[in-house]
């Protein structure tokens, strides 16, 4: 089963409630895409961390247009933390994975208004199995030996225990499971800790 190939991408698709049919409220979702976007960056050599901070590798093209207009923010700022862009841009990136999705057909986007003034859009799976296929990568990434996981998985997972996407990976479960996510963090770089500050930051302002 094909899934789309951003993390952000992916990191949207996993925090969908089917049975709500939306993203729930309350959801960490623009600091989880942020993060997603950065770790993708990170595991493809295009940000590497300088200290803390997030710094550009070795400059080279960018085919996905969210990613790239990620990179171009940092190439084009002085040194930040890795928690400082996530915060960054958290909405604007929100909308843009979400079209991004939406252009590759991984979900259907229906305007509507609340009450009648309110604007908003629902989004709806096309297909239910790319969401299964994704919750099946990070059950793998929690069982299998640790050398056969893929980054990116390993990345996934990192992001949504941060995040605490209870719809993904329930307080049980991290709990059961906290000694793996520690190590699958510790293979997706800086961004999971960052995350995970960001967030408590967000909570106690």
């Amino acid at each position: 089963m094909a899934v789309p190939d951003s993390l952000p991408q992916r990191v949207f698709l996993l925090a969908y409630d089917p049975g709500k049919g939306r993203v729930r409220m309350g959801t960490h979702l623009g600091a989880m895409l942020r993060a997603a976007a950065l770790a993708d960056l990170y595991l493809a050599g295009h940000l590497t961390d300088a200290d803390g901070r997030a710094a550009v590798g070795v400059r080279r093209p960018c085919p996905d247009p969210v990613l790239g207009a990620v990179l171009d923010e940092i190439a084009g700022a002085r040194p930040y933390s890795w928690q400082s862009w996530i915060d960054h841009h958290q909405r604007q990136t929100v909308t843009a994975v979400r079209q991004q999705l939406s252009d590759g057909r991984w979900v259907r986007l229906e305007p509507r208004r609340i009450l009648g003034l309110f604007p908003t859009t629902n989004v709806t799976l096309r297909d239910p199995r790319v969401r299964k296929e994704l919750l099946r990568r990070i059950s793998g990434a929690l069982k299998n030996p640790i050398g056969r996981v893929d980054p990116t998985d390993a990345a996934l997972v990192a992001i949504v225990a941060a995040g605490n996407l209870t719809l993904v990976l329930d307080g049980r479960t991290r709990r059961e499971r906290n000694r793996r996510i520690q190590e699958l963090t510790g293979l997706s770089g800086p961004i999971g800790p960052a995350l995970r500050t960001s967030i408590q930051a967000t909570r106690s302002g």
